[in-house]
């Protein structure tokens, strides 16, 4: 209920008005020119279906595969006869795992290269169940730039704990495997896990960086009302750890990794050295291909079908399977760009002055944030302390995943929804 009020707040200082924050049923999308894009492609199949994952997913099914395939393709045709050869500036593919459709991963990449000019890195998340040296080699093969396992904990017990399907033992092999191949690999570890303490999240972290990982990535437990384990820890009335338990958690993370000489890159994640960063959400602008995927263009964020039957039959009939759209005024769009800096924990002066030189809103609240030690400013930028990179976690837990709720809920039941408010 407070988090509740203090959204509306926020809303109202910053944006006036409450109502901008509705999806609705989509209709025919109007796209602008765009010189370039991202893309996201997602894969929803698994062959084990964690259930603290809270993403749009599906057990896999063979014959649900080829359709699934010429639905994408079909949805790849569509936005190129729209926008034609624009430049696709990066791509990221998700799920699910999808890994788990190598070969068609060859055929959707293979066909995206033809209709358009792939500038940009391509990044893939897969779990160590998955890699093996033909899975490595096609990844090398496809072009694939960047790599994030999804190893969750080093630990069998917490493995078993969150449903994975492996043990830890085959996590090292997986890694000496990927080691090397590409320009950056991401190990995502979790942290607040019920039970776990500090210590065990740093013997997770220690045996991530004796595996010359180029970047570790921390989450906490997430928990989903609509997800298996949220409906799990609600039934077993098991509690995650209290704020100061989580707090005490975050700084040992903190410190940890930059004592070993590991950048900061976001308030989660942690490089060594020059290598690329890996990140699944900063991109600014995209277009996401594949049942749930989301876009975002300018104006507008949307959403296709979560459901992969209505997907693939949409799709199929030449049709863009987009169900949600919200429009984006120019400062959402704004403050939308802003929200994403602080995830990344540094802001670039300049950009920050061209957009927000004229709002006096968003300078008193940094002024506020530097007065609580929240953040620093140098001459090109400003920067999150690590005080208040936590907090930016928390407010992410809140706001980001509570919105994400609302809109999954209804999504995952109604394949094209009239209207969902966040």
């Amino acid at each position: 209920m407070i988090m509740d009020f203090l959204t509306k707040l926020t809303r109202s200082y910053l944006i006036d008005r409450d109502s901008h924050f509705v999806f609705r049923s989509a209709g025919e999308i109007q796209f602008p020119k765009m010189d370039s894009i991202d893309l996201y492609i997602h894969i929803p199949f698994c062959r084990n279906m964690c259930p603290y994952c809270p993403y749009n997913k599906i057990r896999y099914t063979k014959k649900y595969v080829a359709p699934y395939l010429d639905a994408m393709l079909s949805e790849i045709e569509q936005y190129h006869s729209r926008l034609g050869t624009i430049e696709i500036s990066s791509i990221y593919i998700g799920g699910g795992t999808p890994t788990s459709l190598i070969d068609e991963l060859g055929i959707i990449l293979e066909r995206i290269n033809d209709r358009f000019e792939v500038a940009g890195d391509i990044c893939i998340e897969t779990n160590p169940a998955d890699i093996n040296s033909e899975i490595v080699r096609k990844l090398e093969q496809f072009g694939i730039d960047r790599v994030s396992l999804g190893v969750q904990s080093f630990d069998d017990k917490y493995l078993k704990l969150i449903g994975r399907n492996y043990h830890s033992g085959i996590v090292n092999s997986a890694i000496s495997q990927l080691r090397s191949k590409f320009k950056s690999t991401n190990l995502d570890l979790m942290f607040a896990l019920p039970g776990q303490t500090t210590n065990e999240v740093l013997t997770d972290l220690q045996k991530a960086l004796d595996a010359r990982a180029d970047q570790v990535t921390l989450y906490p437990l997430f928990s989903f009302p609509y997800s298996s384990a949220g409906k799990y820890l609600k039934l077993k009335k098991v509690k995650f750890p209290n704020l100061f338990r989580r707090r005490e958690m975050y700084r040992a993370i903190h410190d940890f990794c930059q004592n070993k000489g590991y950048q900061r890159v976001s308030v989660w994640g942690f490089k060594r050295g020059d290598v690329p960063s890996f990140s699944s959400v900063t991109r600014d602008l995209y277009i996401g291909l594949g049942a749930g995927a989301g876009s975002h263009i300018p104006g507008a964020f949307s959403f296709n079908t979560f459901s992969v039957k209505a997907y693939i039959k949409t799709s199929l009939n030449k049709k863009l399977p987009i169900a949600l759209r919200m429009g984006l005024t120019d400062s959402i769009s704004r403050y939308y760009w802003l929200y994403w800096r602080f995830y990344d924990t540094y802001i670039p002066k300049k950009q920050f002055q061209d957009l927000f030189k004229d709002d006096r809103k968003i300078h008193r609240l940094l002024w506020a944030a530097t007065k609580l030690g929240l953040c620093k400013e140098t001459e090109d930028q400003i920067f999150l302390t690590e005080s208040g990179s936590f907090w930016i976690h928390l407010i992410q837990n809140y706001y980001i995943l509570n919105y994400i709720n609302k809109v999954w809920t209804v999504a995952m039941e109604q394949p094209w929804p009239k209207e969902i408010k966040i």
